[in-house]
């Protein structure tokens, strides 16, 4: 995808940021408000309202989070080659609403509906009002990057909002409120981007109109065709939660096809740029066992939080379901200002970490992070409970993790991409992310409750307690293996640091 436009940019560059960045910023917050929002429900729903077991509810969970960031790949190419990013955020928002709004109906066939139509939605949204967010600056603006890391700051405020709110609707008031409260801001976010998408001007329209209104199918015409091809899915993607099991086969099928493609590419390449790809490809394997780990704080940890972490403060119980899901982005938007200056004032004294190394670092982090968790299980083992403060600081861990990967990792793809092919290679980053969050399932499963435990939490705090474990100690091990991998990749790397 080109996320640029070479033409000028609308205010001088010693002004500051347009004002089109603040529609596509509080767009996105209530967008991402609606989605984390719907997500921290999701698991906790099945098991205590739908009656799921256990694993059915971790399969179906990572399925649905593995969908939500496959498709995607699927609408960034559809807006890039008929739609433009506008009409494509448009479409993926309206479907978006009419997921959340769908899953506020209090019928059995709403559930797994609401959540096809949330995926294919986002397909269409989360890739272009990113991209759109592009087109506001050349390419040699130097506000670019304050203009993305402002986009970022909306993208957590939203999401920490959402699982706050959300949360504690569903939990403690109604599941289905909750599931309509994000319903509710989807469409606050769809009015914003609505009103605002005049001012974009020539940004973010089809790269032909005309081509739009040509029939490509039985005389349907190519906009209505898109339209009406993405609406079939919805079923489809019904009918995989109903054969969950089919989900290993497609995306450990599409894993091994993307990773032969990236080889198939290398071969044709010269040398040095074969080689960064190859390290470029080591990262992103290394990535995905990350996400496996990282994304148990949608599933095993909402869980966890709601059975054995003491939510009582001064004398009041805090709903458990807004406080994991409202902790990460929070400790996101706090953390983010001390990486943001750490890596510059490390790189003054050059002492700035190789970005393999920060991978490497991201690992243990995380490791020490469920390290903590742990240690809180075995001092609250005689009363089933771990304290809040434990699970708090755990979480500082986890995060600062994710803040040496995640970023670092975009940038990474751009760095060690050829030109030609960084958007298809992006594209597998985040499908890298799709499948991190289906093995995250898995793991998940793994922590899995008996019915006959489950309202005790001195019997229920093993079974989590074990897993947490063995995710510190395997996490931790990865990170060590990867820093003595580090001067091989970068010898991959070549001049990239």
């Amino acid at each position: 995808m080109d996320l640029t436009d070479t033409k000028a940019p609308e205010a001088p560059v010693s002004a500051g940021h347009p004002r089109q960045l603040y529609i596509l910023f509080f767009a996105e917050m209530w967008e991402r408000f609606s989605f984390y929002g719907m997500k921290a429900l999701l698991l906790a729903y099945m098991v205590t309202q739908l009656k799921f077991d256990e694993p059915k509810g971790y399969a179906i969970l990572g399925s649905y989070a593995a969908l939500v960031y496959t498709m995607p790949l699927f609408g960034g190419i559809m807006a890039d080659r008929f739609l433009g990013y506008r009409r494509a955020i448009m479409f993926g928002g309206i479907l978006m609403a009419i997921g959340h709004l769908v899953l506020a109906i209090p019928q059995g066939w709403s559930f797994f509906f609401g959540m096809a139509f949330i995926i294919c939605g986002n397909g269409f949204f989360k890739p272009n009002i990113s991209s759109l967010v592009g087109t506001l600056y050349a390419d040699n603006d130097p506000r670019k990057d304050s203009a993305f890391s402002i986009f970022y700051m909306g993208i957590n405020i939203g999401a920490a909002l959402g699982g706050l709110l959300c949360g504690y609707v569903g939990q403690q008031i109604n599941w289905h409120y909750g599931f309509g409260l994000a319903g509710i801001f989807m469409i606050a976010g769809l009015v914003v981007f609505s009103f605002g998408r005049k001012s974009f001007q020539h940004r973010g329209l089809p790269p032909d109109a005309n081509a739009l209104k040509k029939p490509l199918f039985a005389g349907i015409p190519t906009e209505a065709f898109i339209y009406g091809g993405t609406l079939l899915l919805v079923p489809v993607i019904v009918a995989l939660f109903h054969s969950y099991e089919l989900m290993d086969y497609i995306m450990f099928g599409l894993g091994a096809i993307s990773i032969t493609y990236i080889l198939f590419i290398a071969f044709q390449l010269d040398k040095d740029a074969r080689n960064k790809l190859f390290a470029a490809l080591v990262l992103i394997i290394f990535s995905t066992l990350f996400w496996a780990f990282y994304e148990q704080n949608a599933g095993s940890l909402n869980l966890f939080a709601m059975r054995n972490v003491d939510m009582e403060v001064a004398g009041a119980q805090l709903p458990a379901l807004s406080v994991n899901n409202f902790l990460p982005p929070a400790w996101v938007i706090v953390l983010s200002f001390f990486f943001a200056r750490l890596w510059p004032a490390l790189n003054k004294r050059g002492l700035e970490p190789s970005t393999p190394l920060k991978f490497g670092f991201s690992f243990i982090l995380l490791g020490i992070g469920f390290c903590v968790f742990y240690a809180a299980c075995r001092l609250g083992a005689d009363s089933g409970l771990i304290s809040l403060p434990a699970f708090i600081l755990g979480y500082f861990f986890i995060i600062c993790g994710e803040l040496c990967i995640s970023p670092i990792g975009l940038s990474m793809i751009t760095k060690l991409s050829p030109a030609k092919i960084v958007s298809m290679m992006m594209g597998i980053w985040f499908f890298a992310s799709a499948i991190g969050e289906f093995l995250a399932g898995k793991i998940g499963a793994l922590m899995s409750v008996p019915r006959s435990v489950v309202d005790n939490p001195i019997l229920s705090l093993p079974y989590y307690a074990d897993i947490i474990s063995k995710i510190g100690i395997y996490s931790i091990c990865i990170g060590v293996v990867l820093i003595c991998l580090v001067p091989l990749i970068r010898k991959l790397m070549s001049d990239v640091r």
